[in-house]
């Protein structure tokens, strides 16, 4: 099939994209290789897809609203995945409109145009942030989550009641999943081990937050498409057991589905550390602070729903994860 697939410079949409052509789908790209983060890393993950004819790449932002209404009447893609977005939790603290921009704008964008050109299956990035103040473990999509801590979050909560109205609307059938903290090789910059890992290859002291206590369910990225593949793969329908009386946060009466994706293996930040040190072969100078502004002390993700759909089950252990993120880092950086 045809997929179209925004944020294909980034580290989840360059990695499901190769994903898809190898399988022999046709993919269309749109990404605006913004400067948020080092815009040569964004390139090599391109130059990787861009080799393959069966691959088209398109550069706009998503809140240009003319591009991206063309870049679906040209190519009519049959399924579509949103991972384009302003990331970032402490980013969001320094450039909210960045947020409301790419996130909401842009998100709605691509809403409109799934709806005005026939799309079979949406599927787009929510995010973990949105369990917020939540403490109840492991986060389940059946829980209300109203109450986020950061805008990013925010936006991403947002996302989920935007597709929900236009599955409900237009009966477009939209899957929104929840990532959790996702990392492996060609990963994000800002992202914790690849600061950890330049910082300890450079005798630098990294900064521990919450003192290290907090945990994360820290999901590989391989574990990451093949769940979204599946979610591609498989257009939701209607729950016909959906009731307004008890009504439940991750399906509908309309073709809705929310999930979680993640590892279900929560480790704290410390054992995290400590396998990072020990695929590095060098000890980390800590400096132990407390949590910052907008994060949460933990996630944990029960995938129960993932699992009974469409089969996903997380199989890459946290110690061949951090293996192979820093065998590729030291290829890539020569380090």
């Amino acid at each position: 099939m045809k997929v179209l697939i925004t944020g294909t410079a980034g580290f989840i949409g360059s990695t499901l994209a190769k994903r898809l052509l190898a399988r022999g789908d046709e993919v269309v790209g749109i990404d605006n290789l913004n400067d948020y983060y080092d815009v040569r890393l964004k390139q090599a993950r391109l130059a990787h897809l861009t080799v393959n004819s069966a691959f088209t790449d398109i550069r706009c932002n998503l809140e240009d609203k003319a591009a991206i209404d063309a870049a679906f009447k040209q190519h009519k893609p049959d399924r579509v995945v949103n991972l384009a977005a302003q990331a970032g939790v402490r980013y969001s603290l320094e450039n909210p409109q960045a947020y409301i921009d790419a996130n909401i704008t842009g998100f709605l964008n691509i809403l409109e145009a799934c709806r005005h050109f026939g799309t079979e299956n949406l599927v787009y990035a929510s995010s973990s942030s949105v369990y917020g103040a939540n403490t109840a473990m492991p986060f389940s999509v059946h829980n209300n989550v109203d109450h986020p801590v950061s805008l990013y979050a925010a936006s991403k909560k947002a996302n989920e009641l935007m597709a929900h109205t236009y599955s409900h609307l237009f009966n477009i059938p939209t899957v929104g999943l929840r990532f959790f903290t996702v990392y492996g090789p060609w990963g994000r910059p800002d992202m914790a081990l690849f600061i950890f890992t330049r910082k300890i290859l450079a005798g630098e002291p990294i900064d521990v937050f919450n003192y290290g206590n907090h945990r994360r369910d820290f999901t590989y990225i391989d574990d990451i498409v093949e769940g979204v593949t599946r979610t591609l793969d498989k257009v939701p329908t209607s729950n016909a057991n959906w009731s307004g009386d008890v009504p439940d946060p991750a399906t509908s009466k309309a073709p809705y589905r929310l999930y979680n994706i993640g590892s279900n293996s929560p480790v704290e930040l410390l054992r995290y550390i400590e396998i990072l040190e020990n695929c590095l072969g060098k000890k980390a100078v800590k400096n132990l602070l407390p949590l910052q502004l907008g994060d949460v002390p933990d996630t944990y993700a029960n995938v129960d729903a993932l699992i009974e759909d469409v089969g996903y089950q997380p199989a890459t252990k946290i110690e061949v994860g951090i293996e192979n993120f820093v065998r590729w880092y030291r290829d890539y950086y020569q380090a």
